[in-house]
């Protein structure tokens, strides 16, 4: 989740903890013991976690699948993300099993009155999407990917976009962001009609949005973005890393890590100082240089599969992460 102002934080997205099994929100994790879409059949747009030593399953560190927001960071306290310097646009999406989430509205459901939509806000009036809300239809609404604007601030709930749309990527200075299309369906079998994108729920279904999908490796996201692995799939994100992001850099939201790079827990970083985890090289299985990919390797980082062998989707089987051995 966001924590702080409108005008503390923005384009970052939040990793929960994960100690042994399961999620705690807050930063990022260590180990995952939950299970995969291995066996579904999905495509990489569909599915990123899978079983792995560093990836969502079994095995060694692994990253969250946590949360996500807007905005243009620039920097993080040694302790986190820093609470100046640092404007909201949109918020935080936490992992679907953060909690907290009140729901006065469904946004599969969109079952809001005639001349409203549900919307994801934030009811404290802070950079966290915590609540849903019906919020009016703005006169001639904007579609997916127009440009828009919000009112107030990026999780105020209020904005120009379409029923089942959100503006998205907002910048704090301007209010003013893109209309993403929200996923169809249900949360047991969400739809986005893009087929290029990928439905990222999270804030416990407060957040069901249809983003690009990615490529890891490739990074072949728009400017300004990166591709994180974000709940079950490798989606496109702001990069909010500013400054920081480096490798051994502290980490405790996915998208303050340069491109190229992943927020994994601390026990996958030689000499980790962050609390929740470091920046370490997401590394291609079929590169030559093999551990050579990774800054940590002459202190024992390896580059591991991010899926169990046989498990990734097609596209993803040379996806690893610089990890220190579990």
């Amino acid at each position: 989740m966001i924590q702080g102002t409108n005008n503390q934080m923005n384009k970052k997205i939040l990793w929960s903890v994960l100690l042994s099994a399961g999620f705690a929100l807050g930063a990022c994790g260590t180990v995952d013991d939950a299970g995969s879409n291995s066996e579904s059949g999905q495509t990489p747009a569909e599915s990123s976690g899978g079983a792995a030593t560093v990836g969502p399953m079994t095995g060694g560190p692994t990253p969250m699948t946590g949360g996500m927001a807007t905005g243009n960071a620039t920097g993080m306290a040694e302790t986190g993300m820093a609470e100046t310097g640092m404007t909201s646009g949109v918020g935080f999406i936490e992992d679907p099993d953060g909690g907290g989430v009140s729901f006065e509205c469904d946004i599969f459901a969109q079952d809001c009155p005639e001349g409203e939509k549900c919307m994801p806000w934030s009811n404290d009036g802070g950079g966290a999407w915590n609540a849903t809300r019906c919020s009016p239809v703005a006169d001639n609404p904007g579609q997916a990917g127009d440009q828009c604007t919000v009112e107030g601030s990026g999780t105020s709930g209020i904005d120009d976009c379409d029923l089942g749309v959100m503006c998205w990527d907002v910048d704090p200075k301007t209010n003013m962001g893109t209309c993403v299309a929200m996923c169809t369906g249900d949360e047991a079998n969400p739809i986005c009609e893009d087929p290029d994108t990928t439905c990222t729920i999270a804030n416990d279904g407060a957040i069901v949005l249809c983003l690009p999908a990615c490529d890891p490796i490739l990074q072949d996201c728009p400017e300004g973005q990166a591709c994180y692995p974000i709940n079950d799939a490798f989606a496109c994100a702001p990069d909010a890393s500013g400054e920081m992001g480096v490798y051994g850099d502290p980490c405790e939201f996915i998208n303050v890590c340069d491109p190229g790079l992943f927020c994994l827990g601390a026990a996958a970083t030689p000499n980790c100082q962050g609390a929740a985890g470091c920046c370490t090289e997401a590394c291609d299985l079929a590169d030559p240089a093999g551990d050579a990919q990774c800054t940590g390797a002459p202190d024992g980082q390896t580059c591991q599969p991010w899926y169990e062998e046989g498990a990734a989707p097609p596209g993803y089987e040379d996806v690893g992460a610089c990890a220190l051995p579990a």
